[in-house]
């Protein structure tokens, strides 16, 4: 069985640079709040997307397609942005996503984002797990695509941030669309910041350790979400903490 928060990030804010001790204090927490495995989807064009991952190379063992820190299964991944709106996590192996994401530098910056379906055509053969993020909210909602471009995601995100946002209410309408379309739904924090960790997970029924498998668990069912009464609590007191970070924390 495995605890698994499958859309986290490891800077406060795109902006910042990635520190090291502050990605351990989101790990110690991930830890601390049960979970066995995170994804850390940090934004394709944040701030030296790739330094984070030198860093992370330098003082992590990596296997399969995660880093072991202190016992925590990282899987790598990214968050991309899309033309036509809306932003796609992508989890694969370390190397895969450092290509991808030099494939990406000519569509790093706002009006020029890679559209929708050639990032599925790009991403389609490769052993991944693609996730539209938070497909209902209204900043970057994913409902304006068609069900058949829908369907070459492999799941949908239950995101804490919105269930905070928008109500309870949201889980079932994410469940719904994913059922529409014939997808999982799974859940992600969205965690920038420590406190946020525990507020919603996945609870997958056997331990993994590569994309490829975390996809198949989820294609077929064998994980359910869980969402913790406390994430109202959490989500707000990470997002009041990450003001007061920001003030604190070198910002390009």
């Amino acid at each position: 069985m495995m605890n698994l928060d499958l859309h986290t990030h490891g800077k406060l804010s795109k902006k910042t640079h990635f520190s090291l001790d502050y990605f351990a204090a989101m790990t110690a927490e991930a830890i601390d709040n049960g979970l066995n495995a995170i994804a850390l989807t940090e934004h394709f064009n944040t701030l030296n997307y790739t330094d984070m991952l030198d860093q992370l190379d330098a003082a992590f063992a990596y296997q399969d397609d995660y880093y072991d820190v202190n016992g925590l299964k990282v899987f790598t991944g990214m968050e991309v942005d899309v033309a036509e709106r809306g932003h796609i996590l992508i989890i694969g192996n370390r190397l895969y996503l450092r290509d991808l994401r030099q494939q990406l530098e000519p569509y790093a910056e706002k009006g020029s984002f890679i559209p929708f379906s050639e990032l599925m055509d790009r991403t389609e053969d490769a052993p991944v797990l693609r996730i539209g993020a938070h497909p209902m909210r209204e900043s970057n909602p994913l409902t304006q695509y068609a069900a058949e471009q829908l369907r070459r995601l492999h799941a949908l995100d239950i995101n804490a941030k919105d269930l905070y946002q928008y109500g309870p209410a949201m889980a079932d309408q994410v469940r719904q669309l994913a059922a529409e379309i014939g997808l999982p739904a799974c859940a992600g924090s969205d965690s920038h910041q420590p406190l946020q960790f525990g507020s919603v997970w996945n609870v997958l029924e056997r331990d993994c350790c590569t994309a490829a498998e975390l996809r198949e668990e989820l294609q077929n069912g064998r994980y359910s979400v869980e969402i913790s009464p406390c994430l109202s609590v959490k989500v707000k007191a990470a997002q009041m903490m990450k003001e007061l970070l920001k003030k604190t924390m070198t910002v390009e």
